[in-house]
């Protein structure tokens, strides 16, 4: 397999091999026992009495690995803290790197902040300071809530609350604040409000304020309206322009839950028309966001429409920025509800065009902004937004672009061909979609029968509405969980997806015009990297990456390659950005919690490990690059961004320039990427176009009988220029 874990997990594995196996036990254990409660009515008091036992043993191992992961996490960051500290010219005291951090995490520098807490937390440790202790794990829970990595936020906040804190209103009000403000997110009201009142109990009279308004604001969620007021007329208006027109967002947020639309109306747009310093459009987006809401609560849906229109408008100015006063102030605005405000109430009223523009205009902004042509400004990019028209226009007769958004509530679906738009809503929500995709993956990464048949049900589902008849080229654009849907695997009518159409996946429709009108040719140019020799405690060899390129490099003139201990960095990042073709076959490790610190681990250099990271990427120039395919593990995985921007290398490798980039969602078998791969490339260079060669090579491997499970062959994903052919 080309995957690999981190050491830390490795080594917890190790030493808890008895937990682990007993974990296994049990849960299978609390497997069987949900099977048997679905099929029998009462069990007996006896099998009560075990399945009491064995669920038990379940929380009590699960709350055993929860501390260790939690350790590990801790561990971590201590160790990068440590290498960051050494590096530093000029050292400070630990209490000045936990002012960094705030610093930077009120500006939205996340990963600096991050490090700049790391150093604090390993003076901490190297000193014995308690105190700092504490208030570095303050610090990491503020930069995670605020990046909305909600697991390490509240791990790091209970962490600080455990430890001795010079000054306990320093910690723990912030601490408990943070967990209030967990929950909030995760719509879990009544723990959020007892987490906010003892943060109350223990916030200094400055700090007080703040939790008050989050307290209010998770009031109004709770539907607790009259407590909601009182927490609001107990709070002094805020010296902070800034704040101020956030409480009065809160206000209006409360006079639209008490049903005043009228009132919530004219307090909107007196907020609307007002200028707050520093604004650049933030706030008068929001106040746009109240008019129209009030003005669809008061039954006027044009005016609600036109109201979002401008809320719109003024977002193109803001996406990038990001504000912490919304967080401080417990207003975790989601971006993108007014994106979704607009488009539901577009389907809704019959225009499925304008719903689908409005969706189209909702994605991957920054990366958009990225794979503009050089020399153009973002705004320039934001109005090269593909519109309807010009995308008709784009298509040939024998292509389709399927374009799904996620509503909470169910799952809109636009199917443009050359002949027009037409529009499908199907009644799932966003919630049991991350469920159903979630399931989906496991059952096939878990090499299980029954994969096939869950792909023949969601196919049934997402595709069977749409009417698409086979042999149509599919240009798909998921959404949201569908970004981790592999949609070759899906089944209909006894055959698998990839059999009845070629299929390419794009983050925007915007982006995968702006690609497929980029060269349509490229010189067959190979740069490959195979099998890099690295550490044997940290990734075992790969025999059949080495043969893998071997066999690619036979099917193209003087190609460059690189195998074992030259497959270095070094040697990627200086020849890549002159090459038109370039394939790493190598192991990969997927961050999620931090996608850009992904990383394909190339050969080991002086002696050192030098792993590519994802981040490292978009410093490249691959303007010239037609094709990267990454043949590593969970290459094509990362994190959706609430613009639904994928983080990682599918972000990276677009942004730095790639026309097309093939990557894999799971974890994949090392001889039967090697026939996918082959054929892909065989196919590619005897005329095929990618999303032909693609189809070629997945359906090599699906072909064998011993390799026909999706686990074998589904993991990749053509993402970009699907029509890209290789000179002869």
């Amino acid at each position: 397999m080309r995957i690999i874990r981190p050491l830390s997990c490795q080594k917890r594995n190790r030493s808890d091999s008895a937990l682990a196996s007993r974990l296994a036990h049990v849960v299978l254990i609390a497997l069987a026992a949900i099977a048997s409660c679905a099929s029998a009515q009462a069990p007996a008091p006896a099998q009560t009495t075990l399945a009491e036992t064995e669920r038990a043993d379940v929380r009590a191992a699960l709350h055993a690995i929860s501390r260790m992961d939690d350790a590990d996490t801790a561990l971590a960051l201590a160790e990068d803290g440590a290498a960051l500290y050494e590096t530093e010219t000029v050292r400070l005291d630990g209490y000045e790197y936990c002012s960094q951090a705030v610093a930077l995490a009120d500006r939205g520098e996340f990963r600096r902040s991050v490090q700049a807490a790391s150093k604090a937390l390993h003076v901490a440790l190297q000193t014995g300071n308690e105190d700092l202790l504490a208030k570095a794990y303050r610090d990491l829970a503020i930069v995670f809530s605020y990046s909305g990595q909600l697991d390490r936020a509240e791990t790091f906040a209970t962490l600080a609350l455990s430890k001795h804190a010079e000054d306990p209103q320093k910690v723990q009000g912030p601490a408990h604040k943070i967990l209030g403000d967990v929950r909030s997110r995760q719509q879990r009201y009544p723990e959020a409000i007892a987490a906010y009142e003892l943060a109350l109990q223990t916030s200094s009279a400055r700090y007080r304020p703040l939790v008050q308004a989050s307290l209010a604001n998770a009031l109004i969620q709770s539907g607790d309206l009259v407590r909601a007021q009182r927490e609001l007329d107990a709070l002094q208006a805020p010296d902070d322009p800034a704040q101020r027109a956030q409480l009065e967002r809160t206000r209006g947020r409360l006079l639209l839950a008490e049903n005043k639309p009228a009132q919530a109306l004219a307090l909107f747009q007196r907020l609307a028309a007002q200028t707050v310093p520093g604004d650049e459009g933030n706030y008068r987006m929001w106040a746009l966001d109240g008019v129209s809401r009030s003005e669809q609560a008061l039954g006027h849906p044009d005016q609600a429409a036109q109201a979002l229109d401008q809320a719109l408008a003024a977002f193109d100015n803001v996406r990038a920025r990001f504000r912490s006063d919304e967080f401080k102030m417990g207003l975790f605005s989601d971006l993108q509800s007014v994106f979704e405000r607009a488009i539901g109430l577009y389907s809704q009223t019959g225009n499925p065009e304008r719903a689908f523009a409005v969706s189209e205009r909702s994605r991957a902004r920054a990366l958009l902004d990225a794979v503009a042509d050089r020399g153009k400004t973002p705004e320039d990019a934001t109005a090269q937004v593909a519109d309807v028209a010009s995308l008709r226009k784009l298509l040939r007769a024998d292509e389709r672009i399927v374009a799904f958004h996620s509503l909470k509530d169910q799952l809109l679906v636009w199917v443009i061909s050359p002949e027009g738009v037409s529009e499908h809503r199907i009644a799932v929500s966003r919630a049991d979609l991350v469920r159903l995709v979630e399931a989906y993956r496991q059952a096939i990464v878990g090499l299980r029968p029954s994969a096939v048949d869950a792909g023949d049900s969601i196919a049934s589902l997402l595709l069977a509405p749409l009417g698409l008849q086979d042999g149509l080229r599919l240009i798909v654009i998921p959404h949201g969980p569908l970004h981790y849907l592999p949609f070759q695997a899906l089944r209909m009518d006894g055959k698998y997806l990839i059999q009845r159409h070629p299929i390419a996946i794009a983050p925007s429709v915007s982006i995968a015009a702006r690609l497929a009108a980029r060269a349509p040719t490229t010189a067959p140019r190979l740069l490959a990297f195979g099998n890099p020799l690295v550490s044997p405690a940290v990734a075992e060899p790969l025999p059949g990456a080495e043969r893998e390129v071997g066999n690619l490099a036979a099917l193209f003139p003087r190609p460059q390659v690189y195998l074992e201990a030259t497959a270095t960095k070094a040697r990627f990042q200086s020849e890549a950005p002159k090459a038109r073709i370039v394939h790493v076959a190598a192991h990969a490790r997927a961050d999620i919690a931090d996608p850009l610190h992904s990383q394909i681990l190339l050969a080991d250099e002086n002696g050192r490990q030098n792993f590519l990271e994802a981040r490292e990427v978009l410093s490249l120039n691959l303007n010239n690059v037609s094709l990267v395919t990454l043949s590593a593990c969970e290459s094509g995985l990362g994190r959706v961004a609430d613009g639904d921007e994928v983080l990682g290398f599918t972000r990276s490798f677009l942004s730095a320039g790639t026309s097309a980039l093939v990557a894999s969602l799971w974890p994949v078998p090392d001889r039967d990427t090697e026939r996918l791969m082959t054929t892909f490339y065989r196919d590619l260079r005897a005329g095929d176009d990618l999303q032909r060669a693609m189809q070629a090579g997945q359906l090599a491997v699906l072909e064998h009988p011993e390799t026909s499970h999706p686990f074998y062959w589904a993991s990749f994903n053509l993402i970009g220029n699907w029509r890209l052919t290789v000179e002869n």
